[in-house]
């Protein structure tokens, strides 16, 4: 019994040690999956980070777009809004020569401190001048300028 009782001591032993072997072995595969998986995550970290990168200037690309279709736009309402005072200055100058060409009275827009203006004849040659005070009634204006025409 002696012999088993040290044998089986040096067999204890060797179980011992044979565990001991198996948890450093196992120690060394998961320092290896430990390395393996820290090269993944760095390639991970890089892949991410050049997406990243390509983003960002996606988003430049795309504020840049959206800056110029805001501009595009703007440009557009302006436009439409020339045109559309174009068309009303064109309304006037017609309606402006019509009731020239019925009354024979060419007034003169660009006199602001009185009323003023030209008599004209059927080829718009300017014949006679006229000015009135702005104080001077409507009424009496109108009179006067029958008289001249």
């Amino acid at each position: 019994m002696a012999e088993e009782a040290g044998m089986r001591v040096d067999v204890e032993s060797l179980l011992t040690f044979a565990d001991d072997l198996l948890g450093v072995l196992r120690a060394s595969k998961d320092g290896e999956a430990l390395a393996q998986a820290c090269a993944g995550a760095e390639m991970l970290r890089s892949a991410c980070h050049s997406e990243s990168g390509d983003l960002e200037v996606q988003m430049k690309v795309s504020d840049e777009l959206d800056n110029l279709d805001s501009q595009r736009d703007s440009i557009e309402q302006r436009k439409d809004a020339v045109r559309k005072k174009e068309k009303e200055m064109m309304k006037a100058q017609n309606m402006l020569s019509m009731c020239v060409s019925v009354t024979n009275i060419m007034p003169d827009f660009e006199d602001k401190d009185k009323i003023s203006g030209y008599i004209v004849d059927k080829n718009m040659k300017k014949l006679e001048r006229f000015e009135f005070e702005k104080t001077t009634p409507p009424a009496d204006i109108c009179n006067k300028l029958w008289k001249m025409v």
